[in-house]
């Protein structure tokens, strides 16, 4: 091959390797996109994009948008939102459907409620469409003992000037189920309650649950209420069996007062019989002493042992009568 032919076809293969590098890092057709749209950025700008590592596309494309429809952004407000790791299409399309629909928002408003983790679009479409949110049943119970279960929905409309610091559904909900409870809990009775559900919306709604939070509390519906347990009663009947559980333990704590004094009396008697024959031990060396002593005659000891053998007969004969008659008996 002729030298002059290799050095063309060289030059060829490195211009073709050139230009593809080139495009595949400068996004012409994306910049021809913007001109024929009426958008305005130089090809110097999206190589900068390329540069701090931002893809053009999700900047220009968003950007084009937002001419289309009217909504003044610029490059450098979608940039700085993309860097900060916000989603950019989502704003500018939040903010297409807030100015269709004649609602006020700034793109930096927008941006920080996107920052902040909330969906700034769905934010502005419930700004337009109220959301419903249905509770699950809330118990309370009435003056007369009687539990009442109350279900609710919520219509809520989304406060965009609330949005960025501003409580959840999980908070109106909460809020909603006390005012709930203590609403059935005011009542005089159950019935009620069943006969005006609308006393609890109308009491939930004038007490302004909605302060600080992300929503507008537009209506509480009750959609189901349902009667439960008598709570009172069985507060009365725990409060029954533990009144009687009591009586057994201090009836139980008695008794055992009563066997430990028993087991007492019992232990003193025998102490005192222990003494009596002690002492009756003691009797016959006594009567001993006396003898040898000259303290008593033989004839006044005779007299002693005859009135002792006289009563242990009188005795006896006494157990005979008492069990003769316990037979007949």
């Amino acid at each position: 091959m002729d030298p002059t032919t290799l050095v063309i076809l060289l030059a060829v293969v490195l211009g073709i390797i050139f230009l593809s590098v080139l495009l595949t890092f400068v996004p012409v057709m994306l910049w021809i996109s913007a001109l024929a749209a009426g958008v305005r950025v130089s090809i110097f700008t999206l190589v900068g994009m390329r540069l701090r590592r931002v893809i053009p596309s999700r900047v220009i494309n968003p950007l084009i948008k937002a001419h289309k429809a009217g909504v003044d952004v610029t490059t450098n407000q979608l940039e700085s939102h993309y860097l900060a790791g916000g989603n950019v299409d989502r704003v500018v399309n939040a903010l297409i459907a807030a100015q269709r629909a004649n609602i006020e928002l700034t793109f930096e408003r927008a941006a920080a409620i996107d920052l902040a983790g909330r969906d700034v679009l769905e934010a502005v479409q419930m700004s337009v469409n109220p959301k419903v949110i249905e509770t699950p049943f809330i118990a309370g119970v009435a003056m007369d003992g009687i539990e009442v279960k109350a279900k609710a929905r919520i219509t809520v409309r989304a406060n965009i000037e609330r949005l960025v610091g501003g409580a959840g559904e999980d908070t109106v909900i909460a809020r909603v189920g006390e005012g709930i409870v203590s609403t059935i809990g005011s009542a005089t009775g159950h019935k009620k309650v069943l006969e005006n559900p609308d006393l609890i919306s109308q009491t939930v709604l004038s007490k302004g649950l909605d302060a600080g939070t992300a929503f507008e509390i537009l209506s509480i519906d009750i959609a189901d209420i349902d009667i439960g347990k008598n709570i009172g009663a069985e507060l009365q009947t725990d409060q029954a069996e533990a009144d009687k559980k009591i009586a057994q333990a201090k009836a139980e704590e008695r008794r055992a007062m009563a066997v430990a004094q028993e087991q007492e009396m019992r232990a003193r008697v025998e102490e005192m019989r222990a003494k009596v024959v002690e002492a009756e031990a003691e009797v016959p060396l006594a009567m001993a002493e006396a003898l040898r002593s000259g303290n008593i005659g033989v004839m006044d000891y005779m007299n002693i042992q005859n009135i002792t053998a006289d009563t242990d007969m009188r005795d006896s004969i006494g157990k005979l009568t008492d069990q003769s008659e316990d037979g007949e008996k």
